[in-house]
This record gives C-alpha cells, structure tokens and sequence, in this order.
C-alpha cells in the first residue's frame, strides 16, 4: 500500500512539473506593447478621419469657387483624398440621384477604398464612414 501512495506521489510530481512548464506567462511588457500598438493604431485612424475630412471640404471649396463647379447631381470629388479614402458629394437630406452609381466614387464601390466622406454643395460634412 504504501508502495502504490509512493507512486503515486511520485506520479503527480513529475505531472505538476511537465504541466507547470507548458503555461508561458506574458511579460508586462508584451502587454504594455500590445496596448501601446492599439492606442497608436486608433489615434492614427482619427487622425486620418479628420485629415480626409478637412481635404474633401478643401478641394470641395476650392472646385466651387474656381470652377464654379454644379454640384446639383452629387458626383465623386475625389477616388482618393487621402490614402484609402473618398471624398463625395450628395444631398442632405438624401435624393435618388445620390444612390446612381455613376455619381459615385467607383474607389469605394469596387472596394479600393473602405472609406469615405460625404458633403453637401455648400461643402458642410453629412457623413463620415
């Protein structure tokens, strides 16, 4: 009996110690990276939100007071205002016009492009995706 405790004993030793090296701990600096990369990642998706926002507005301006451009049919201003952005206009509230393809950006309907920004004719933001 006491044979088959020893055993035993011995048997769940040696198992807490194969067991006990298959766990990795992650250092605290792994994690203070990991969360560091997920700051800098959202700060830099705001900052892109917010600089494509100012450039479609810009070149919006800019195309109504120089070329004096109509933006009654709602057109595509930009495929790429910043990287992997658009840049287009519509009406607010929405027309059917604003829904026919061929009033905008091809860069976000064919997928080249997963973002995008949306302005009225007098320039003012109506949605930003």
């Amino acid at each position: 009996m006491a044979r088959k405790i020893t055993k035993t004993a011995i048997l769940l030793v040696f198992s807490f110690f194969i067991l006990s090296g298959c766990q990795q701990t992650t250092p605290l600096a792994n994690v203070t990276q990991n969360v560091n990369a997920k700051i800098d990642e959202v700060r830099q998706r705001q900052e892109d939100k917010i600089q494509a926002t100012l450039k479609c507005q810009e070149l919006c301006q800019n195309q109504l007071t120089t070329d004096g451009q109509n933006f009654d049919i709602g057109q595509c201003l930009s495929n790429e205002i910043i990287a992997d952005w658009v840049c287009d206009i519509a009406h607010s509230p929405r027309q059917a016009i604003d829904d026919d393809p061929a009033n905008q950006c091809s860069a976000f309907r064919t997928g080249r492009a997963q973002h995008f920004v949306e302005v009225d004719g007098n320039c003012n933001v109506i949605k930003v995706y």
